[in-house]
């Protein structure tokens, strides 16, 4: 789907029917970790991240925008606990799908299930990534990276969750900004 709605592609239009389009305030979770998914989301407004909870403090590792879809893919596919949870950092717009509907999707339409598998990829491309700039990289290069790749974060993302991404304390964080 496209960040409108109003926008959507054709192929998409077909089941619209099948998707719920909510408005949600900051600090939603739409999924709690140690939960099951039941649902997908695809954000037409806003901002997310996902975190987990390591020994009572929680580690952001990955944020989303407009346009992006959001899930506990491997929770929502394989009736598991998800590992992560899923918040809102802003007030948004999301459209919701569930997984029986969803699944009814891929089954009837190439064309969308073509563009998740490329999402799918996508994603587990960039989690690599993550990975080995985590082992590699030190935190001013993982930074400038994040920088590079979304210039509009530092106006819409809290300095501790960016911070908390890159591995850091928020001080720290604030070292590196300074160095500019």
């Amino acid at each position: 789907m496209n960040k409108n709605s109003s926008s959507i592609p054709k192929e998409w239009e077909k089941y619209r029917h099948l998707v719920q389009r909510q408005e949600i305030p900051a600090k939603t979770i739409l999924l709690q970790e140690g939960k099951v998914s039941k649902k997908a989301f695809f954000i037409e407004k806003g901002c997310f991240r996902s975190w987990f909870n390591n020994d009572g403090k929680d580690i952001t590792f990955q944020f989303f925008f407009e346009g992006m879809g959001v899930s506990s893919f491997e929770s929502f596919q394989t009736n598991q606990p998800s590992l992560f949870t899923i918040e809102s950092l802003e007030p948004s717009v999301i459209c919701t799908i569930t997984k029986k509907d969803f699944q009814f999707i891929l089954d009837n339409s190439a064309v969308i299930k073509q563009e998740v598998e490329k999402q799918i990829i996508y994603r587990l491309i960039h989690y690599q990534q993550l990975f080995l700039s985590r082992i590699k990289d030190k935190p001013e290069k993982r930074y400038k990276e994040l920088l590079k790749q979304n210039p509009e974060i530092l106006q819409r993302v809290p300095q501790h969750y960016i911070a908390s991404y890159l591995g850091i304390t928020s001080v720290s964080l604030s070292r590196i900004r300074n160095r500019k």
